[in-house]
Parts: C-alpha cells; sequence; structure tokens
C-alpha cells in the first residue's frame, strides 16, 4: 500500500473514527492483500509509510469475500467481478483476512 493511500486511510480514520470504517481491498494476489491489511490493522510493517507504529485496527475485507458478495446485487456481481473468481485465488484471500480477523486484530 503506498504513501498516498495510507495517508488518506489515516485522515478517513481521524474523521469518521476507526470503528466507522470498513475498508474493502481488491487486489489479485493473496500476499498483496495480506500486506496491505496488516498495515490497515497494525501498521506499516515496512516502517516506511504515515501508517509506520499506527495500530488503526480497521475491519478489511477484499471484495471477493462472501461477506461483501452478499452485498452486491448478483447480476452486478457476476457483471463486474464473477471474472475474477476464476483468475484470483478468492478463498485463500478470504482465508488469510479471515484469520486475522478472528486473531482480533480487526
Amino acid at each position: 500500500m503506498d504513501a498516498e493511500n495510507q495517508t488518506n486511510i489515516l485522515r478517513l480514520a481521524e474523521e469518521y473514527g476507526r470503528d466507522r470504517l470498513i475498508v474493502v481491498l481488491g487486489a489479485a494476489d493473496a500476499e498483496g492483500v495480506e500486506i496491505s491489511a496488516e498495515t490497515l490493522i497494525s501498521g506499516d510493517p515496512s516502517f516506511a509509510g504515515p501508517l509506520a507504529g499506527v495500530q488503526l485496527g480497521l475491519q478489511v475485507y477484499h471484495i471477493l469475500e462472501p461477506e461483501m458478495r452478499k452485498l452486491i446485487p448478483e447480476d452486478v456481481y457476476q457483471k463486474h467481478l464473477g471474472i475474477f473468481e476464476m483468475v484470483i485465488e478468492a478463498e485463500k484471500i478470504g482465508e488469510s483476512l479471515s484469520k486475522l480477523r478472528s486473531q482480533g486484530t480487526t
């Protein structure tokens, strides 16, 4: 997650409150999603960005997770996201984020 996105999310968390934000990621690779989620939960692991040492503890989901899918009308989901289920490791990504959430970090 680049510094500009970290800055924007930090600003939103401060403006609206951490408990009022949910972050929905759309990255295609499990590792990228996990690093972004870790950044938004525990702080930037590279200690280089605006979230270095800042534990936001945000709720983080991937757009292909069942929790998000149920919020999107089926026809819209299929039109815009359905194809990605075949090329993205959605299950692996979901398991990784679920693990982070169950550890009480989100």
